[in-house]
């Protein structure tokens, strides 16, 4: 590896840099945004790390269960894995801008490798107003009592998308306790019947500005029949109209359905994301 110029853990005398970063680049930036907003810089309150490179931050990249680099070249990407490299493994994953997130795979894939998957090409996705078709008026928040009957549901479409179960592995716990405070939080959302989920989603990312919906699941007896595009709908217009944010997704670009039922309710594409899996 060349020998580059480091990068730096980033305090709360850098906080002015760093808010100036991810208003630069607020959709791409939601889920790092998030988390400063609620917690400011320092790693005990954030949950994670913010590295820096150059004098004016011309690269910024997030460590912490998901390695998260937002701007920057190769240098410093170099930097950032080089500072990577040099600890324990901690991240679960790879994400964010996919120029950005292939060249930081390039540099650890040797010592990381292999993925489980490099999804190389997923659109980012972003809406504004209000939604191009009718929100489906059932979808609704999750209400805490009603955990054990999400539970299942938000089980069912992690392990579809990510290809483990989180409940396996000694992850049961933490995996409820992360869904019971998406609840809590008022950013889960689902269609009920007869006490069944039949559709869900999150809003997983909530910035001042951005939201970003999450993990947006069907139950398999009832996909092709409208309701995810009706149920994205439905959370896309809580956020925009209700909360004054912008609505905010990404999906895998071989999800052709997906990505129809996105443009349908009007989202439109604004950027590259890609996710390595490890």
């Amino acid at each position: 590896m060349l020998k580059v110029a480091g990068a730096r853990l980033l305090e709360e005398r850098d906080a002015n840099l760093v808010r100036s970063v991810l208003d630069s680049a607020p959709v791409a930036a939601c889920m790092v945004a998030a988390r400063v907003e609620e917690a400011g810089v320092h790693p005990l309150r954030l949950g994670g790390e913010l590295w820096g490179h150059g004098t004016r931050l011309t690269g910024m990249c997030f460590s912490g269960a998901n390695l998260v680099p937002l701007r920057g070249g190769a240098d410093a990407m170099r930097a950032f894995a080089d500072r990577a490299l040099r600890r324990r493994r901690v991240c679960s994953s790879l994400v964010g801008p996919a120029e950005q997130v292939l060249m930081l795979w390039d540099e650890v894939e040797a010592q990381w490798g292999p993925a489980r998957e490099v999804r190389a090409e997923q659109p980012l996705m972003v809406l504004s107003e209000r939604p191009r078709v009718q929100p489906d008026p059932l979808v609704r928040p999750v209400r805490l009592e009603e955990l054990e009957r999400y539970l299942p549901a938000a089980v069912a479409m992690f392990t579809e998308e990510v290809g483990v179960d989180p409940s396996t592995d000694g992850g049961g716990a933490g995996y409820r306790a992360r869904v019971a405070d998406l609840i809590t939080s008022g950013r889960a959302f689902a269609r009920f019947e007869d006490g069944e989920v039949v559709f869900k989603a999150e809003i997983g990312a909530l910035s001042s500005t951005v939201g970003q919906i999450q993990g947006v699941w069907v139950h398999p007896d009832r996909r092709s029949t409208g309701l995810g595009t009706a149920g994205t709908a439905a959370v896309a217009d809580r956020l925009v109209r209700g909360l004054g944010r912008t609505a905010s997704l990404y999906v895998n670009d071989f999800n052709v359905a997906a990505r129809a039922a996105y443009e349908k309710v009007g989202f439109r594409r604004v950027g590259e994301f890609a996710t390595v899996l490890l």
